[in-house]
């Protein structure tokens, strides 16, 4: 497949962030999903974070998986690292990548093929682990490439453009996220960029194993009536828990939202997070009741979008195995193979 390039020429007066970049620099291929696929609308958001957060491309590290939401990375940040890796295996290409180097800012794309199936356990581990990263599922509840089977995520009850009914309980990533450990959750709904941005800016300056589930729904194959990912139903269904905006130490951002109360939640690196709750009773650091709400709301047939947990002071992965600081890249032969000496210690104290 051919992926065409943007053209190059631009407004020479366009906005520029910090670093002096426009929001072109932050681009990638043009898209060659069908017009109007939600997936297009996640890749803007992305681009839009990054460009706000005044990310240098160089340092960023997108990975993928397979399907239609795995291709994305092609459509934004063109000038970072990526690598595409096969079905399901994303979580742990990303893990070992984080491993050998933690200078880098990672960003793991999926779907609910790609991680509630074929890639569940490799999900899980990445989740309970603490890996620091910014995980995104585009969540569509179908096969899109394999003509619109349901998937994992699809619900119970839900209905193919065929009328029929899908027998098999929904995984739900994120409150499978909640249980195994992520340490930042929330959810998202493609066609809603007042809140997506905010939402994945928040999880790009987080320290710790990020997960964002955006429903994202398939033009081609679940865009109808009877399905409960369709556009129209999560506009009818939406029940947003909060509004949030993200205040980097070195520079407010400012954003117009509606009145209602605020909660700043500080970040390990310095950054804030901003909720204007809407359910006065919402508490975004408890964890157990955010999978009560999850169910709850579940049960009354409603999505939950927003952030709903989150862990300011979150460890991550290298925290635990107290690796080195120094990107093994950048370390010396010495430093890499210290000897047999060394090699008996660590056996030794496996026995």
């Amino acid at each position: 497949m051919t992926y065409l390039p943007k053209p190059r020429l631009h407004h020479p007066e366009l906005p520029r962030n910090d670093l002096g970049f426009t929001r072109r620099d932050y681009e990638g291929a043009i898209s060659t999903l069908c017009a109007g696929c939600g997936h297009d609308s996640i890749s803007a958001a992305i681009i839009h974070a990054c460009f706000e957060l005044s990310l240098p491309p160089h340092r960023i590290a997108k990975l993928s998986g397979i399907g239609c939401s795995s291709k994305t990375p092609t459509y934004f940040l063109g000038n970072s690292h990526g690598f595409n890796s096969v079905h399901g295996r994303m979580p742990s290409v990303l893990t070992g990548a984080n491993l050998a180097n933690r200078d880098l800012i990672y960003l793991g794309v999926s779907g609910d093929g790609d991680s509630a199936s074929i890639g569940l356990g490799q999900f899980a581990h990445a989740m309970r682990r603490g890996v620091n990263m910014t995980y995104i599922v585009e969540n569509n509840g179908v096969y899109g490439l394999t003509k619109g089977q349901f998937s994992a995520t699809a619900d119970r009850g839900a209905k193919n453009k065929s009328g029929v009914a899908n027998n098999d309980e929904a995984i739900d990533l994120v409150s499978m996220a909640l249980q195994l450990g992520a340490t930042f959750i929330g959810r998202g709904f493609s066609g809603d960029k007042t809140q997506l941005v905010p939402l994945i800016k928040a999880a790009l300056s987080h320290r710790g194993a990020a997960f964002i589930d955006v429903v994202s729904p398939c033009v081609a194959f679940n865009n109808h009536a009877g399905s409960t990912k369709s556009f129209d139903y999560v506009r009818e269904h939406n029940e947003a828990v909060n509004f949030l905006d993200v205040i980097l130490s070195r520079a407010e951002i400012v954003t117009e939202y509606a009145p209602g109360s605020v909660r700043e939640v500080t970040q390990h690196d310095g950054s804030v997070l901003r909720l204007r709750k809407l359910a006065e009773d919402y508490d975004v650091s408890d964890r157990i009741a955010a999978c009560a709400y999850l169910q709850h709301r579940h049960a009354a047939g409603e999505i939950v979008t927003g952030l709903l947990y989150v862990d300011p002071e979150a460890e991550e992965m290298h925290d635990y195995l107290g690796t080195a600081i120094e990107p093994l890249n950048g370390l010396m032969e010495a430093e890499l193979c210290p000897g047999a000496g060394a090699l008996a210690k660590v056996n030794a104290g496996l026995r």
